[in-house]
């Protein structure tokens, strides 16, 4: 008799909407920031990183999952770091003084 596993299967199907992303064509080095990167060198970068999420067809499954994961690093989704950052603050509960 065969030994049944109680452990969960795979769970691929929640990353699978990675294979579609228009960044795999495209390289890391745009979405994520060099060490000694200036602010204008910065800006450009996630301009660029902005344009290719723009007409990427999982952007919205990015997004939800940077926020989710509340992802530090990057450009994902179309958002960058400090932008995540600010959707996040607001989404959070106020605190009890």
């Amino acid at each position: 008799m065969a030994k049944v596993s109680r452990l969960p299967g795979a769970q691929a199907h929640h990353w699978d909407w990675q294979l579609e992303g228009s960044c795999r064509t495209v390289g890391g080095a745009v979405f994520f920031r060099p060490a000694n990167e200036g602010r204008a060198e910065a800006r450009e970068r996630e301009e660029a990183a902005k344009r290719v999420c723009a007409g990427c067809p999982v952007r919205l499954e990015c997004r939800r999952h940077a926020l989710a994961t509340a992802e530090p690093y990057g450009v994902w989704g179309g958002l960058t770091e400090d932008e995540r950052r600010a959707l996040l603050i607001h989404r959070e509960p106020a605190r009890a003084a």
